[in-house]
């Protein structure tokens, strides 16, 4: 009895130290727009104090995007001086609409800016010559900017001075173009943003085999309102107008074929407006024998170019692997990021920064993505997780902003194909567990693989809903309700792989079933499929998380660091994955996948067709 308490209690001392700790390492990250108390804004511009901004026109080339220069002048500069970019240019209203804290006096500042920098950021003699000049990338974003100097710090902004007003040349034009898998393999689907509603232009997509004659394809526009958010901040402070979502669907592609294509906007003087070009190639044929190469990551969020907004080191690692993704692009043939997209958490702005962060990626190469916490959860709203970790956007974002071929885009479950593989992919924020709605349209799923034709069978979903040693909360690995509930259909239709993001770090298992490895080897296996292997691939860019106290059998290898995974099919039988660190696109870790058809068919544990002794 006393050996046993002796070892009990280290135990439950690592558990509880362990505990205090976990809610730093699974997703403490504050969205930087929500440290500003915008609400608690007064007037106190300074006759001292200047703000000016060039060039005044942006985009006169068909920029999406461009550098600003900003002039800052204060007689009585300080330390927590801080500038703001807003937009629309105009912030200041006569009051503010589903105000949870209603303002006391002007100014009435019903929006948070867009982004900040502190004055003293690229100047650091600021604080004793009064006298600054920062640097910003402004993106097209459908309105106009202003520039407006705080003091006071983020918690008690006290406005000092404000910029002129600068603008793009063509603040509604089409932009960041990101492209999805329809519902068929030989569809593929353009969603992009503008300034235009249906009675201003007509959206339509101009594409066609590269080097030939161009066809027209319509599109259809969504856009939503304030009231078709949940909460805060998303209905308050965080709230901006989102434009127009637009979605054409091109049909009847030529598989593997190298497709051009351009947004268009028809105006109804007859006049056009278009985007430049952008090019794809199509979906090949399911089952067909090629070179196939597929990339899957979670958390990746954005972060800004210039600087601005990171003193909370929210997304380090976020253009890195933006970055690896860009100049790899020629040897990647389909992107899946399964959640938590943006974090842009209540803050709609956020949406356009992360489409344009992802723009030479999603309109090149189909951007599947998947529904996290930080797209779905709010209190009350059906999301299985009791949290407001969306911010109140409760999913209307990324259902709007990206399309996926799921039959109800409000549950964000769906498979599809992709040569010789098949992705199941699961909405890990409505309920996953045996009997429910999700769980059945996971097993027909999982069902419905040819794998005489598809033998690469793979799962994935935000969440950990099987075996992740970072997760260790209630004592247990991954989520425990999810691995029971699924890894019995894992187990039976031998599912290869399945994927996860939400913790913030790469882990691989061993092949596993019911906690246990049933195969010795490390990074080549062959012959019959007994066991699915777990990835976690949350390393995208968000804060990093660390890994549990216990050393467990299963977890084969771990790396706190920003990556991404790749899976290659070279043909039928024979699959490599390989692990790549964001910092330099470099292989740390990778194993393959040999065999043949009849060891798909083979019998396994929970894993057998039935037969009979009949003749």
């Amino acid at each position: 009895m006393e050996s046993f308490l002796s070892l009990k209690v280290p135990l439950i001392l690592l558990f509880l130290v362990y505990c205090v700790a976990a809610h730093a390492r699974h997703g403490v990250g504050e969205q930087p727009l929500s440290k500003i108390a915008i609400h608690r804004a007064l007037y106190a511009l300074h006759e001292n104090a200047s703000i000016k901004v060039e060039p005044v026109l942006l985009g006169t080339k068909g920029e999406d995007s461009q550098w600003v220069t900003v002039e800052l002048k204060h007689t009585e500069p300080s330390q927590d001086d801080w500038v703001a970019v807003f937009s629309p240019a105009n912030f200041n209203s006569s009051s503010c609409p589903d105000d949870d804290e209603p303002r006391q006096q002007a100014p009435y500042i019903c929006s948070a800016p867009i982004k900040y920098k502190f004055a003293n950021d690229s100047s650091a003699g600021y604080t004793k010559t009064g006298k600054a000049t920062l640097k910003f990338q402004l993106i097209n974003q459908r309105a106009d900017f202003s520039f407006a100097l705080f003091s006071g710090g983020l918690s008690n902004p006290k406005l000092s001075a404000v910029s002129n007003i600068i603008t793009f040349a063509n603040p509604k034009a089409p932009l960041y173009p990101r492209l999805s898998q329809g519902k068929s393999w030989n569809e593929m689907t353009v969603t992009w943003t503008s300034g235009y509603n249906i009675n201003e232009a007509v959206p339509f997509v101009e594409w066609g085999l590269k080097g030939e004659s161009q066809t027209q394809s319509p599109a259809g526009t969504l856009t939503f309102s304030r009231n078709a958010m949940c909460g805060a901040p998303a209905r308050t402070v965080g709230w901006r107008d989102p434009g127009f979502i637009h979605t054409s669907f091109l049909k009847e592609l030529w598989p593997n074929t190298p497709y051009t294509y351009k947004l268009g906007h028809r105006l109804f003087n007859g006049s056009f407006i278009w985007s430049k070009s952008y090019y794809f190639k199509s979906s090949p044929y399911p089952g067909e024998d090629s070179l196939q190469r597929v990339v899957i990551f979670g958390d990746m969020g954005k972060a800004e170019r210039d600087g601005s907004n990171e003193y909370s080191n929210y997304q380090p690692g976020s253009l890195n692997t933006t970055d690896q993704l860009v100049n790899d692009l020629n040897n990647i043939d389909i992107v899946f990021h399964i959640g938590d997209l943006p974090y842009a958490n209540g803050y709609i702005s956020q949406w356009d920064q992360f489409t344009s962060q992802v723009e030479p990626i999603a309109s090149a190469v189909p951007y599947m993505i998947g529904s996290g916490n930080h797209e779905r959860d709010v209190p009350g709203t059906g999301s299985f997780y009791d949290t407001n970790d969306s911010g109140g956007e409760c999913g209307v974002l990324a259902e709007t902003m990206f399309y996926v071929p799921a039959e109800n885009r409000a549950k964000f479950w769906y498979s599809t194909d992709y040569g010789m593989f098949h992705f199941c992919i699961a909405d890990s924020e409505h309920d996953w567990r045996e009997g429910s709605e999700q769980y059945k349209f996971i097993e027909k799923c999982l069902a419905s693989a040819d794998r005489q034709k598809q033998p690469w069978l793979i799962f994935a979903a935000h969440r950990v809903l099987g075996y992740s040693s970072s997760y260790w909360e209630d004592g247990s690995y991954g989520e425990p309700m999810g691995r029971e509930s699924l890894q019995k259909l894992w187990q039976k239709y031998k599912v290869d792989i399945v994927f996860f993001g939400h913790i913030h770090n790469y882990e691989r298992t061993c092949p596993i079933y019911q906690n246990q490895c049933v195969n010795t080897e490390r990074s080549h296996y062959s012959g019959t499929v007994n066991g699915t292997i777990n990835i976690v691939v949350g390393g995208g860019g968000s804060h990093l998380s660390d890994f549990g106290p216990v050393q467990t059998s299963w977890s084969l290898f771990r790396d706190s660091n920003y990556g991404f995974g790749k899976l290659t099919a070279f043909n039928h039988s024979s699959l490599l994955f390989e692990y790549k660190r964001s910092s330099d696109g470099k292989v740390y870790d990778s194993f393959t996948i040999s065999r043949d058809y009849r060891d798909v068919l083979a019998c396994v544990h929970d894993g057998c067709e039935p037969t009979t002794l009949a003749t």
